[in-house]
C-alpha cells in the first residue's frame, strides 16, 4: 500500500530511542523526510547516522531539544522546518512514564509530568502551527496511552495527565478540522522501549527482567508486550493520505490492553 509520504517533511520528539525512533525509521522508509530531537546529544547523534543509512531518499536531521523548554522547542520546530523546506507532519511522542502512586507524587513530580506530556504537546503544536498551515496534508499525530482512559493507580500522574492530552486532541482536531489540519492520538499500552527497564529498575530491582515483564505481560489479552513497529504503523497509516478523513481519533495499539468501550 502507497501511503502517499514520498515527500513529505515530518518532526518526532523523542525519536532517539524506543518508539520515537521507530516512528522516525517507518517515515522514512516511506519516503519521508525526518527531523528528530532527544536532551541527549550523543544518543541523538547516533540515531540520526543509523537513520540516514537506513533511508534510501529521506533527509534526517537532529537537533538536541528539551520539549519541556518553549524556546528550545521554538527553535527546533523552526530549524528543522527551514532544513526540511517546510513541515507536513507533527508526531508528538516525547514524554517517559512516572511512576506513582497518589500518596508518593509531590507538586513537583506533578507539575514534572504535566511538563512532558501536556505542556509539551501543546508548545510542539504550537510551534508547528505556522509551518503546518503551508502544508497541502497537515498532520498531528499524538502518542498518548491507554491509562488516559483505564487510569492504573501506579502511575496516577501519567494516566492524569494523558486524559488531558485526549481532551487536547479532540478539541484540537474541532478548531482545526476546517482548515484541513488533521489531529489523532494513538494510544499505546505495553510496549518494549528503554523506558520499561527503567521502569522495572526503580519499581523491583531485584526481580529479573523476564519475570517483572511477563507479570506485566498477564494484564494483556494478547499476553505480550508490543513491538515500537506495531505502533509506527498505525503513525505513518495516520500521516498519509489513506487516512485523509480520519482526525479527532483516538486509536488503541496495545494489544487489548484497557477495560472499556
Amino acid at each position: 500500500m502507497d501511503l502517499g509520504l514520498a515527500g513529505r517533511r515530518a518532526i518526532v520528539t523523542g525519536g532517539s530511542k524506543g518508539l520515537g525512533k521507530a516512528i522516525a525509521a517507518e517515515l522514512l522508509a516511506e519516503g519521508a523526510s525526518v527531523a528528530i530531537c532527544s536532551r541527549q546529544a550523543g544518543e541523538l547523534q547516533q540515531a540520526a547516522s543509523e537513520l540516514a543509512e537506513q533511508s534510501a531518499d529521506g533527509k534526517v536531521t537532529h537537533q538536541v531539544c528539551d520539549v519541556t523548554d518553549p524556546e528550545q522547542v521554538a527553535a527546533f520546530v523552526s530549524d528543522s522546518a527551514a532544513a526540511l523546506d517546510g513541515l507536513d507532519i507533527l508526531v508528538n511522542n516525547a514524554g517517559g512514564a512516572r511512576p506513582g502512586r497518589f500518596g508518593t507524587l509531590s507538586d513537583a513530580d506533578w507539575l514534572a509530568d504535566t511538563e512532558v506530556k501536556l505542556m509539551s504537546q501543546i508548545r510542539c503544536t504550537r510551534s508547528a502551527l505556522p509551518y503546518l498551515r503551508g502544508s497541502s496534508a497537515p498532520r498531528v499525530i499524538n502518542i498518548n496511552a491507554v491509562y488516559a482512559r483505564y487510569p492504573e493507580p501506579a502511575f496516577l500522574a501519567s494516566s492524569v495527565n494523558r486524559a488531558s492530552c485526549l481532551s487536547l486532541s479532540k478539541a484540537l482536531s474541532i478548531e482545526l478540522g476546517a482548515e484541513g489540519i488533521m489531529v489523532n492520538s494513538v494510544n499505546i499500552g505495553l510496549v518494549t522501549t528503554p523506558q520499561w527497564e527503567n521502569i522495572r529498575r526503580h519499581r523491583a530491582p531485584d526481580v529479573a527482567a523476564a519475570d517483572f515483564f511477563g507479570q506485566l505481560a498477564k494484564d494483556v489479552p494478547m499476553g505480550r508486550f508490543g513491538r515500537p513497529d506495531e505502533v509506527a504503523g498505525i503513525v505513518a497509516f495516520l500521516a498519509g493520505d489513506r487516512a485523509s478523513y480520519i482526525t479527532g481519533a483516538s486509536i488503541d495499539v496495545a494489544g487489548g490492553l484497557g477495560q472499556y468501550l
